[in-house]
């Protein structure tokens, strides 16, 4: 594919050249990729980086405006906007969903309520009774998550000593210890942290409503419940808090006051050059509200540049009711949890690349040189479990340098090697940094988690306080993959820690023949995870785990020629391989099967197909569904990015094969040719520095 300039000056992808040794394209396809291309190219930052909204719920948005109400900083024109955003997200029942199309949710409802109060909803109004109603006829506030009434008792709307006990005396647990905080997954860890401080100092602050609508019964709003029996995990754990809660009336003031300003420094310690802890808008509220807890005034540097930081998770939208004279229309605002840029450059490269993009397309090498300024080479929490290693990696989001993750390095390492760079020995050292990196922190199982090594332990799943969702951060099948698809391009695959990953892969099929999605939804994103690490490992497309992974993706193909999965599979085995088609995942699966030697297959031309009809004229596809995990069940996402960079991926492949040949060299797209060698001695030194 030769590049181009449109008239506005923006690069964009030209006429093509044949596809070699791919006979029998599909029609359209061609056209399709070329219109892909050049939305993807339009939508590049001119530092070389792209991210599309992270859209989750509804909770993000209300907990915004209480914690703003809390902090005495609430202004009109913000809460309007909120207010807009919520109200549009309101199902016809009264209540609000966790994702697209998904049931109703008791907290989000509830959280949801209270934002609209806030802006001035009165409690009789149509949409606000219908919620309340909803409410109290599933339980009302007694029957939400533990954070939901942990905000609730912010405003007295909750009684503290109705909330599990969280004592800040847990940072002085050492490593070793069950339940000491890096026994918590990362986002958990940077949560409970503050969390600690907040329900050690149970702040209420005055509300500006009643709540008693949200109740079963105002005069009992928390009716007695009977424990679970003594010999089960819960029934433990529940008389643990009990004991906890005696404890609070005792413990002594000195080691109190000690564990609340280990806190705080812990957490002052981890907030990030941006303001922000983590990437994430969940630990950057707590810690905001547990350091103005301790004193620290809305002034103080670290206070103003982590409310700076939150503002920066507003996405500000002209998508409201028009204006009064029937023209514009007025601005909504929408939190997201977190930001995705890392993740969505290396996809886009790699998409643009195997789309065909020569591989010193200035719009590649500006990515690259953006990805490679964001390499993290200091050490975080992650070196608690592995001391001995050297730092190297790639984190999710613009600044997160305490917690890079294992995912995103594999992938932008996968991203890099697509790329003619000027200076390769910079690109060298990089990946030799990150696969060294990424290599120490498998797993004793021999596979990958996210962000820690054998964060596995099952008590923290356990507490009462932990009902928001997962909070360990085990290997996955996914992360797994996307760490031996690298390990392979950088000729390793003999290599004994490769070949520990792919027999924990193959063990962890199901017996339907697909794999289970931690981090995308769901066996459809495992799977389509899977099939490609394991043909770019050497398996012969004919191998059985193969076999079976392309007949169960043949066998939830939709009758459009789409595939889609619900985030329902969490839950009920039943929802599996099943749901509305969506571009992301029918990408997913046909990436597998093209990897698996599909090609011909007419399940594949029905799914290029399938893209091709549903592209819209401008090179996108529209994807309102949920097909990103952050929690399974619990926290569904929308990437907007995901239904462009991936059906690009695929149609891409489907032109031009494979990306990487024999020794792990670049085949697709342009010939650029890069060959692991000196990585994987690089990277073998690097281990035995270690």
């Amino acid at each position: 594919m030769t590049a181009t300039t449109d008239g506005a000056g923006t690069p964009g992808a030209g006429p093509a050249r044949e596809p070699a040794g791919t006979p029998g394209v599909l029609p359209g396809v061609q056209e399709a990729t070329e219109r892909a291309v050049r939305h993807l190219l339009d939508r590049q930052d001119q530092a070389g980086w792209w991210k599309g909204d992270l859209e989750t719920n509804v909770t993000m948005d209300a907990e915004d405006l209480l914690l703003r109400q809390f902090l005495g900083i609430r202004d009109e024109a913000t809460t309007h906007a909120a207010a807009l955003f919520v109200r549009g997200e309101q199902r016809e029942d009264g209540t609000w969903a966790t994702f697209h199309g998904g049931p109703p949710e008791l907290s989000a409802t509830i959280e949801a309520y209270v934002a609209l109060r806030l802006a001035g909803d009165p409690p009789d109004a149509p949409h606000m009774a219908r919620a309340s109603a909803w409410v109290r006829a599933h339980g009302g506030i007694a029957a939400a998550r533990v954070f939901t009434r942990i905000w609730l008792a912010l405003f007295g709307w909750w009684k503290w000593e109705h909330l599990p006990e969280l004592p800040p005396e847990l940072v002085f647990l050492p490593p070793w210890v069950p339940l000491n905080i890096y026994d918590f997954g990362c986002w958990a860890r940077q949560t409970i942290v503050p969390l600690t401080v907040v329900s050690a100092l149970r702040p209420v602050r005055p509300a500006p409503f009643a709540l008693d609508e949200l109740h079963t019964d105002a005069r009992n709003p928390n009716p007695a419940k009977p424990l679970a029996p003594l010999t089960s995990w819960d029934g433990a754990f529940q008389r643990m808090d009990k004991a906890l809660h005696v404890y609070r009336r005792f413990a002594p003031r000195r080691l109190r006051k000690a564990a609340m300003d280990t806190a705080a420094r812990w957490i002052i310690e981890r907030q990030e050059n941006d303001g922000c802890w983590g990437g994430i808008q969940p630990p950057a509220v707590y810690s905001v509200i547990a350091l103005h807890l301790l004193g620290y005034d809305l002034g103080h540097p670290v206070m103003r540049a982590g409310l700076e930081s939150l503002d920066r998770f507003a996405v500000w939208r002209e998508d409201g009711p028009p204006g009064p004279d029937g023209q514009g229309r007025a601005p909504t605002r929408m939190i997201e949890a977190c930001q995705s840029p890392v993740w969505d450059t290396c996809l886009a490269a790699i998409a643009l690349a195997d789309a065909g993009l020569p591989a010193d397309h200035p719009a590649l090498l500006k990515a690259a040189d953006w990805m490679l300024g964001e390499e993290i080479t200091r050490s975080g929490d992650w070196a608690v479990r592995r001391p001995g290693l050297a730092p190297g990696g790639w984190a999710f989001e613009f600044h997160n340098d305490n917690y890079p993750d294992i995912d995103d390095t594999a992938e932008v390492v996968l991203a890099l090697r697509r790329i003619a760079h000027p200076d390769p020995a910079k690109v060298e050292a990089a990946i030799a940094r990150g696969v060294s990196w990424n290599l120490g922190m498998q797993s004793k199982n021999g596979a990958w988690g996210a962000f820690d090594a054998d964060n596995t332990s099952p008590f923290p799943n356990r507490l009462p306080f932990c009902d928001f969702g997962e909070v360990i951060d085990p290997p996955s099948a996914d992360v797994t993959a996307h760490v031996v698809e690298m390990l392979a391009v950088e000729g390793m695959t003999d290599d004994a820690r490769t070949r520990r990953g792919i027999t924990w892969l193959l063990a962890e099929q199901e017996p339907s023949g697909a794999w289970f999605g931690r981090w995308g939804t769901n066996y459809v994103y495992g799977t389509g995870s899977v099939v490609p690490a394991l043909t770019a490992a050497g398996f012969p497309t004919g191998h059985p785990a193969i076999r079976r992974a392309v007949a169960w993706l043949e066998s939830v193909q939709n009758e459009d020629g789409g595939w889609g999965e619900d985030q329902r599979s969490y839950k009920d085995p039943a929802w599996a391989g099943k749901g509305a088609s969506t571009p992301s995942q029918t990408a997913w699966a046909l990436m597998a099967l093209l990897s698996a030697g599909e090609r011909e297959g007419e399940a594949v031309e029905r799914g290029i197909a399938h893209l091709v009809r549903t592209q819209r004229e401008d090179g996108s596809w529209d994807e309102p569904y949920f097909t990103g995990t952050g929690f399974p069940w619990d926290f569904s996402i929308n990437y907007h990015l995901y239904r462009q960079v991936f059906p690009l991926t695929a149609l891409g492949r489907y032109l031009y094969g494979e990306p990487f040949g024999p020794e792990g060299r670049y085949t697709a797209g342009a010939a650029h040719v890069t060959t692991p060698g000196p990585v994987r001695e690089a990277t073998t030194a690097l281990a035995e520095e270690a």
